[in-house]
């Protein structure tokens, strides 16, 4: 059986990945640990390494019981696995709200700016004068070293124990909807409300991002768990699929990030 069938063509190479790193452990028997992972990236591996592999194990972690973004540990069966072993910090400083007001994208366009990689990063939280990002341990002093100003404002990034982080959980607010298919323009018209004119030029705008990577096509079929963001308009969830009504029509639950 055709084991890509079961993924969209963009995650093939990311499918790839993982089958070497699987290879790998099974080759060696040693752990392999990741960088961080999407949600949807954190699917995949589950689905590829799944319960019917007797001879190694996944765990994941990104630091805290309410994080988003995670590593992930393959290993022997036999293979005790510690917290320490995802090797992840957390970096904190303040920041004075009367003169600056951060964001997210603030801290990640900063960050990526030094010449690191998206996946050397956890989550970010930043608000009323708190800033607190997951890393990977290998790159730690590197940032403290050069992420020193954001928005033309100074920062000292010092770590602190994981126990320590302020990270809350994200809260979507629940929706029950009735669509006639589930294209991404047909599930971005119903979630944000818009005509499916507009839906379809968002999304050949390149305004839509489907499991954090730009989507361009509107006839891409959704699955469960799916997150979507809209430029202006926040991120979704498809956070389930409930079947089909007589008339053939798609039974959801969707989510918006409050």
């Amino acid at each position: 059986m055709d084991i890509y069938q079961h993924f969209r063509k963009d995650e093939h190479p990311f499918i790839d990945q993982v089958l070497s790193w699987i290879e790998q452990v099974e080759r060696s028997f040693q752990p392999k640990l990741t960088d961080f992972l999407d949600p949807r990236e954190q699917q995949v591996i589950k689905m590829l390494i799944g319960k019917n592999n007797p001879d190694i194990q996944l765990k994941l972690s990104g630091g805290t019981v309410h994080s988003e973004r995670k590593r992930a540990i393959i290993a022997p069966y036999y293979e005790e696995i510690d917290d320490d072993m995802f090797d992840i910090v957390c970096l904190e400083a303040n920041y004075p709200t009367k003169f600056i007001n951060l964001s997210h994208p603030d801290v990640m366009g900063t960050f990526l700016s030094l010449g690191l990689r998206r996946n050397k990063l956890g989550d970010i939280y930043v608000r009323d004068g708190l800033l607190q990002f997951m890393a990977t341990n290998d790159i730690v002093s590197y940032v403290q070293s050069n992420l020193t100003m954001i928005k033309n404002v100074r920062i000292s990034l010092n770590t602190i124990p994981l126990s320590n982080v302020a990270f809350i959980p994200e809260a979507w607010q629940e929706s029950s909807h009735t669509v006639s298919s589930l294209r991404l323009d047909t599930i971005i018209k119903e979630i944000y409300n818009l005509s499916r004119k507009d839906a379809g030029a968002n999304i050949a705008k390149g305004y839509v991002k489907l499991n954090y990577k730009v989507a361009d096509d509107v006839k891409t079929i959704l699955e469960e768990g799916d997150l979507i963001s809209l430029r202006g308009k926040g991120r979704s969830k498809l956070i389930g699929i409930n079947g089909q009504s007589k008339k053939g029509k798609w039974k959801i639950t969707a989510g918006i990030l409050k």
